[in-house]
């Protein structure tokens, strides 16, 4: 190679280094795959994209991907495999919290990053992950408070998947929703597992609960493919969204793509992006999705916006710091500010937390959401609820000096790493 150089013949950058590694770790098989494997292929799609840009500092990005097959002690494995065996350099993965709960312990012992794109239930914050979903103040109580203010809700069915995500999400609605006056005769709350297909009951249920007299809405953390039965037995049961509106935090485009979403037309869904978003940076993101994947119906989500948000932010981070070590890329993330697809920025905060607009969107026939309501600006993610007793008085900066992720502004002292609340 020198001697190449020193005969003036020019060799490209990156051939001079090894690639920078991105390790994907998305479910590409069982319940999940529904949701999961769009991801892998839109990080797949942004390495492409950087790598025909030359790459980022004169390397050339190499995409690492493994299927933890929806298996949650699985997605440990292969998160210590991407980091152990594989050398990368930085994970793009997770969709359920109890995946990410499972990977957690892995990425910190071996001083990993993982970007998480996903909603989540807020309640943690790990020096080792940055969470480019929503936390509980940028979802759940907006959608609430939506509700509320503007639909009349007074009963309230929140149906979730049972596991960390819903469980910890419906505990902090059910304070909020009983700090603000609902007595518990008007909250219902119901689990099924993953997967779940039989509907017929629940949805009974949710009639008879509805027809009190009183306004009704579901609040829906059903994750993955059980959406698919779920959507239709309401429809089969003639629940319309004008009499109990059902509002999802896991159901978006992709979901819906796999269904007839005419009975569906009127339900909700809050998230903090939309398909039918109206800027050019949006068109432009949706005509190279659908090039890259070569299907016309393709659809972006949610969690995809999120994806593109944490690549730029470490993309940016790693350029600042002029290294992908994992330390300098921490250091150099926080306050960091890259565009969102919906016409804003999105900033790395202390927290380890972005900052993102909540939107509620109206489920259309076709399968998109016309977007109904949407905060006047972005909202910052608060990794630790205001309504849990164990968590108000709790802040993360993983700044130096205070470097904490649950520091008792009252006590003034560090609990550590992830919380005591983050496993309940």
């Amino acid at each position: 190679m020198a001697s190449m150089v020193g005969l003036g013949i020019s060799v490209p950058a990156f051939a001079q280094e090894d690639p920078i590694k991105v390790g994907i770790l998305h479910s590409l098989s069982g319940t999940m795959a529904i949701s999961e494997s769009t991801l892998k292929d839109e990080m797949l799609m942004l390495i492409e994209q950087q790598n025909a840009q030359g790459g980022l500092l004169g390397r050339q990005l190499e995409p690492v991907v493994v299927d933890p097959a929806s298996d949650w002690p699985l997605f440990a494995e292969k998160a210590r495999q991407l980091l152990e065996q594989d050398k990368v350099d930085v994970i793009f993965g997770n969709w359920t919290s109890v995946s990410r709960k499972s990977v957690l312990p892995v990425v910190e012992e071996l001083n990993g990053l993982l970007f998480y794109p996903v909603q989540y239930e807020g309640e943690e914050s790990s020096e080792n992950v940055f969470y480019t979903g929503a936390a509980p103040n940028q979802q759940a109580i907006p959608a609430v408070d939506y509700l509320m203010n503007n639909v009349g809700v007074e009963r309230w069915v929140l149906a979730g998947t049972d596991y960390v995500y819903p469980r910890t999400t419906n505990k902090i609605l059910e304070a909020y929703l009983e700090g603000h006056g609902v007595a518990q005769e008007d909250i219902m709350i119901n689990y099924t597992p993953f997967g779940h297909s039989d509907w017929q009951n629940i949805v009974s249920e949710i009639k008879r609960f509805g027809s009190a007299g009183k306004k009704t809405a579901v609040v829906s953390t059903i994750n993955g493919d059980a959406n698919v039965p779920f959507y239709r037995e309401l429809g089969n049961q003639g629940i319309d969204a004008a009499d109990i509106p059902v509002i999802a935090f896991s159901v978006g485009e992709q979901e819906l793509s796999g269904i007839d979403t005419a009975p569906l037309v009127g339900h909700l869904a809050a998230w903090n992006y939309f398909m039918s978003v109206d800027t050019d940076a949006n068109y432009d993101f949706i005509d190279n999705w659908i090039e890259y994947t070569g299907d016309e119906s393709a659809v972006t989500n949610d969690p995809m916006e999120a994806h593109y948000i944490g690549f730029n932010m470490w993309k940016e981070a790693v350029r600042k710091a002029g290294t992908a070590d994992v330390d300098a890329v921490k250091d150099a993330i926080i306050g960091v500010s890259v565009p969102n697809l919906s016409g804003g920025y999105a900033a790395m905060m202390p927290n380890h937390h972005i900052t993102k607009p909540v939107l509620i969107g109206e489920i259309q026939d076709n399968g998109q959401f016309s977007i109904v309501w949407q905060t006047p600006s972005t909202v910052a993610g608060d990794a630790w609820s205001d309504y849990l007793p164990g968590s108000r008085d709790l802040i993360s900066d993983w700044r130096k000096p205070l470097e904490c992720g649950n520091y008792n502004v009252v006590e003034k002292s560090c609990g550590g790493g992830e919380a005591q609340a983050a496993s309940q």
